[in-house]
């Protein structure tokens, strides 16, 4: 028999489409719309997976033991990002003046999410998801944030979400907020403000090590995307699947701000008794993380900073570790005698992060089965010189 397992529950809603349709020429309104999916889909995945497309809307879950508060944050801002960023791509891309291609800025992002149980039922090649809390998701699509809290851009994470994921709402900036619904009763909502995120983001000054400052770099393709290598670089339980063979015995979270993962965030990653503390300098979701770390006593107790950059490929990630070079004589010293030991440490964990990651998209891919998504047709090329997005499964 089949039964019901626990799933986080995703809907993204393309917010303004209906009164945009209203008044647009229809043949450019639907290939914006599919393009602008197209882009939420894919930047939801592999995390995410498509269950329905609704319309102007993508409805998708995740296995509940595969998503914690970090990962499913960063995946939604990802999300958020990359529409506003192809919104921003779509505009300039198109010379037509037609009231479609001039609104295109009118368009936005919203989503829902919930936490619960749901039945996964196999129909004719398709996979429907059935139970009361795929109800619920869907029916905190109608609620009042926008005329309430003024914020037309967001995420709201229903509070039993809030507490799957181990997340305190408050410290990160969210925002309190209450919905009725009948025959449902009172939900408690707690809204993250995605506009404000963005403006974050761009405003951001970024700690990032190039070429030109490395002392060294190391590069590796991994035949994985980059969402699944991040998971495995950033999350303490994963980071010992592949650094084992490096001779890390533990990694343990020490500050987490809120829960969550990213500037601020301190690491030990432990050598049997000894710590290597490690503290987030910059977080760019799923694009590099720089960190600053400082090495046990053993190893001369020094700092160093490090990038490790995930740029996509077409069969996967390249990931590329760049080290700084240090300021200070001595701190060049330690680096030469500790450095090549790293480096030897970093590649044995890296070949087995290859093979670990390469058999997760392999499952997730096997396991799969989701709705094929609409490609613009594009027939009077007014989309000609934008990128186009990879619909394959």
């Amino acid at each position: 028999m089949i039964q019901p397992e626990p799933v986080c529950l995703l809907i993204a809603d393309i917010s303004g489409y209906t009164e945009y349709l209203s008044s647009v020429e229809i043949d450019h309104a639907q290939d914006i719309l599919a393009d602008l999916i197209g882009t939420v889909v894919t930047s939801l995945r592999p995390s995410f997976r498509l269950a329905k497309l609704e319309g102007d809307a993508a409805f998708s879950f995740a296995p509940a033991q595969k998503i914690d508060g970090s990962v499913l944050l960063d995946t939604i801002e990802h999300c958020y990002f990359s529409f506003r960023r192809r919104r921003r791509d779509v505009r300039q891309a198109t010379s037509c003046e037609c009231n479609a291609c001039v609104r295109i800025p009118n368009l936005n992002l919203k989503f829902v999410a919930h936490h619960g149980v749901a039945l996964r039922q196999k129909m004719a090649g398709r996979e429907e998801l059935l139970g009361s809390d795929v109800i619920v998701v869907h029916r905190l699509l109608k609620n009042d944030i926008v005329e309430k809290l003024k914020i037309p851009a967001y995420v709201a994470l229903t509070d039993k979400l809030v507490q799957e994921m181990e997340i305190d709402p408050a410290v990160l900036g969210m925002v309190e907020h209450t919905e009725t619904y009948e025959h449902i009763g009172e939900i408690k909502l707690w809204v993250h403000d995605l506009e404000r995120r963005w403006q974050e983001e761009d405003s951001r000054a970024r700690v990032y090590i190039d070429r030109e400052a490395a002392a060294f770099e190391n590069s590796t393709e991994i035949k994985a995307p980059p969402q699944v290598v991040w998971d495995f670089m950033t999350t303490p339980g994963r980071r010992l699947q592949w650094q084992g063979a490096g001779g890390v015995t533990a990694v343990e979270e020490i500050v987490k701000p809120g829960g969550r993962r990213g500037m601020g965030s301190v690491n030990h990653c432990m050598h049997g008794a000894e710590a290597m503390i490690e503290q987030i300098l910059d977080w760019r979701p799923f694009d590099y993380f720089t960190e600053e770390a400082t090495l046990p006593p053993s190893a001369g107790g020094f700092k160093f900073r490090s990038t490790y950059e995930l740029i996509p490929t077409p069969t996967g990630t390249m990931l590329q570790f760049r080290v700084a070079k240090p300021k200070k004589a001595t701190e060049r010293a330690m680096l030469e005698q500790f450095g090549p030991h790293m480096a030897q440490q970093f590649a044995n964990g890296l070949k087995v992060l290859q093979v670990e990651a390469v058999d997760e998209i392999n499952q997730e891919a096997a396991e799969r089965i989701e709705p094929d998504l609409p490609a613009p047709k594009n027939e009077d090329h007014f989309l000609a010189g934008l990128e186009p997005i990879e619909y394959a499964s």
